[in-house]
């Protein structure tokens, strides 16, 4: 299945919309059962060193960064800025920033990891190209959860319908499928340098595209990656 970048119904409707509080609702069901906040905590703790700066793209209404805030045991001293489109929620960690940028417009990347979930497949390879280049000068993690361009998982939204998803989360999760991601296709959209990182992919039975991505030498003592590798 060929790679679709198409609009979302969600990009256009106001952040208190009726229809985009169900959509929230609805993605913090997928999430649950795709256990991408779970993966994303536990790869962070493992990764993350004490003093360590990062950024959340697409960081929404919070939901993740208050997740690991109040649920992971994070290293001492770890800040994760949140990055959207969207106001500052009020929900966020005070101790945490928050930048309301467009995403494709931003020059740098000042920080020491990117965490990402359900956001990277919303755009274009162009604006891969451009974010991986500023990754490759100054990132040493990145982590990202991603739909799965699969034919199987746009079947697998069917076992949902009892759990009445509205019209926005459904048409939206068929538009994500489709311009989701397989195998190394995410890093070689990047541009990632073969040379500089080591990663890591796992596509889940349940659709969700894993990737961690880690400068070379900058793994703990008797850890290895394979490129390409299962997370």
């Amino acid at each position: 299945m060929k790679r679709i970048v198409e609009d979302e119904m969600l990009d256009a409707l106001p952040q208190n919309d009726p229809e985009a509080i169900r959509n929230r609702r609805d993605l913090r069901l997928i999430n649950f059962l795709q256990g991408n906040y779970r993966w994303l905590g536990r790869q962070l703790r493992k990764h993350l060193l004490p003093g360590d700066q990062g950024a959340e793209w697409g960081a929404g209404t919070g939901d993740l960064g208050v997740y690991l805030k109040e649920k992971v045991t994070l290293p001492e001293k770890i800040r994760l800025d949140g990055w959207d489109v969207w106001a500052r929620p009020d929900k966020w960690p005070k101790d945490w920033g928050w930048e309301q940028e467009d995403l494709t417009k931003i020059k740098a990347f000042p920080y020491d990891f990117l965490v990402s979930n359900l956001i990277l497949h919303q755009f274009e390879d162009d604006t891969l190209a451009h974010w991986g280049s500023l990754l490759n000068r100054s990132c040493r993690l990145i982590l990202a959860c991603e739909p799965v361009r699969h034919k199987l998982h746009l079947w697998q939204l069917e076992l949902l319908r009892p759990m009445r998803l509205s019209p926005v989360s459904w048409h939206d999760a068929r538009v994500s499928i489709r311009a989701g991601f397989r195998c190394d296709e995410l890093p070689q959209k990047l541009g990632l340098a073969p040379e500089l990182w080591d990663w890591q992919i796992q596509e889940t039975f349940l659709g969700a595209y894993r990737f961690l991505a880690l400068r070379k030498g900058d793994l703990p003592v008797g850890e290895t990656i394979s490129e390409g590798a299962p997370a």
